[in-house]
């Protein structure tokens, strides 16, 4: 519950203030059943004045252009059409960095290269060249299980490390809980980034904490993220893929979202299935293996499921992917495609947490090989071919479209409502266009003051 917001809407709204503090200080009563009326009524009195205080402000540093277009309405933060959109607009503010690997990729990981004042050229055999950043944020239905946040989210933030050729060496972490949360939740979430982190031999070694919204938010959610840094030698980046590669993909029994689906569909038994180090231990051994300078590219089977990273794979490499779809089915961890099937998720577009490697087809055996070797089933399941950037599924012989969604599957019985929009797409994406233009032009007006100035 947010109190500024809550004030905020009902003075927009034109209320009396006198009632708006009466029903502020009701649920503030509601959310913290201890406080006296006098406190809940003092406290409304201060929420109202600051609201007011920073009411009508003008200027670049206190006001946004507004979209008109909801962060829900658009999918951002679903996997799908809407959420890979804004991502791109985010990557234009960023614009062109110095960056090996930026942001515009869309990739897994960003990278830099190792100033050569460091002292380390390396080589293609693994020697250090470039420092690998990534960061994941917990899954946000699992605010209630805290350690299972704490678990995916470092499982994801490695497994993106490790598909850029990386080999992680410390972990960072953050963590936002509401005002009513129990302090608890820190400790189990932290006890699940280290689990992970421990058996893996990554140190988790510094992070924040704070309160989401400060005072301004009651309640109990839970929120944070989990970022690893790793060194690399040879990159894994998705515009390595080529016109004759193949696609390996390893079995996937998902992370926060599947397990997020089981909890939430009242199937927690599943939830098991997705405490594993399968997909970090096959990397490892990738790593280890003279045969990792042979891979182009590798990706987790994460944003949209594989519909979302094939199409940006293709996207990114500018060629056209093919999936064959009755090689893909049997990679799904058994009860985990039960579960999927009873509840009727589109398994090609969910969250499957499997390795996907892009290499040419006569280096296929030697890296099936060297995976299978660590205990992951691993398949041929596609492959790479010139042609307009596009995904393309192969059933029964004939080939269809393979574009990601407007969200990715739904997989909880909320997501299953609010699966729908009913706004014209390409209207929101002209009105999320024009307030990242709006967010560019800013920050080219604000350098322009703050820069110093040529000598």
């Amino acid at each position: 519950m947010d109190v500024e917001e809550f004030v905020r809407r009902r003075i927009a709204q034109g209320q009396d203030v006198a009632q708006i503090r009466d029903d502020l200080s009701r649920l503030v009563k509601e959310y913290k059943p201890g406080v006296h009326s006098s406190y809940a009524l003092e406290f409304s009195d201060a929420v109202i004045q600051e609201v007011r205080n920073t009411s009508g402000l003008s200027g670049d540093l206190f006001t946004s252009t507004r979209s008109g277009v909801k962060m829900g309405e658009f999918g951002v933060g679903s996997r799908g059409t809407g959420d890979f959109f804004a991502h791109r607009q985010i990557a234009r503010i960023i614009g062109k960095t110095g960056a090996v690997v930026g942001v515009d990729e869309m990739d897994d990981a960003g990278v830099v290269p190792i100033p050569s004042s460091a002292g380390s050229a390396g080589d293609e055999r693994g020697n250090s060249r470039y420092v690998v950043c990534t960061v994941d944020g917990m899954h946000s239905r699992l605010s209630d299980f805290p350690y299972l946040a704490g678990f995916h989210a470092t499982r994801a933030t490695l497994r993106d490390a490790y598909v850029m050729g990386a080999r992680p060496v410390m972990l960072f972490s953050d963590i936002h809980v509401a005002d009513d949360g129990d302090v608890a939740k820190i400790f189990d979430y932290t006890a699940g980034i280290t689990t992970v982190g421990e058996a893996m031999g990554v140190p988790l070694v510094s992070g924040s904490t704070l309160r989401i919204g400060g005072d301004m938010v009651l309640g109990s959610r839970m929120t944070g993220c989990v970022g690893t840094v790793g060194l690399a030698g040879h990159l894994t980046a998705r515009r390595s893929t080529t016109p004759g590669d193949v696609l390996l993909m390893t079995e996937g029994a998902g992370g926060g979202t599947i397990a997020t689906a089981a909890l939430y569909s009242g199937f927690s038994e599943v939830v098991e299935e997705t405490i594993n180090l399968h997909f970090l231990t096959a990397c490892e051994t990738l790593l280890k293996d003279p045969v990792l300078p042979r891979i182009h590219a590798m990706t987790d089977v994460t944003n949209g499921g594989l519909r979302g990273d094939a199409h940006e794979m293709a996207e990114t490499a500018g060629c056209r992917i093919v999936i064959k779809e009755k090689l893909v089915s049997g990679l799904v961890q058994p009860r985990v495609r039960a579960l999927l099937e009873r509840l009727s998720i589109d398994y090609l577009g969910v969250s499957l947490d499997s390795l996907l490697i892009v290499a040419p087809a006569e280096a296929s055996p030697e890296i099936m090989k060297v995976i299978a070797s660590s205990g992951v089933r691993i398949e041929e399941i596609g492959y790479v071919e010139e042609g307009k950037p596009a995904a393309l599924i192969e059933v029964g012989g004939e080939l269809k479209d393979f574009t990601p969604r407007f969200r990715e599957a739904a997989y909880t019985p909320v997501k299953k409502v609010v699966d729908r929009t009913a706004r014209d797409f390409d209207e929101m994406k002209t009105q999320v266009e024009a307030a990242a233009l709006a967010a560019i032009r800013k920050k080219e007006a604000v350098l322009k003051r703050i820069r110093p100035v040529d000598s």
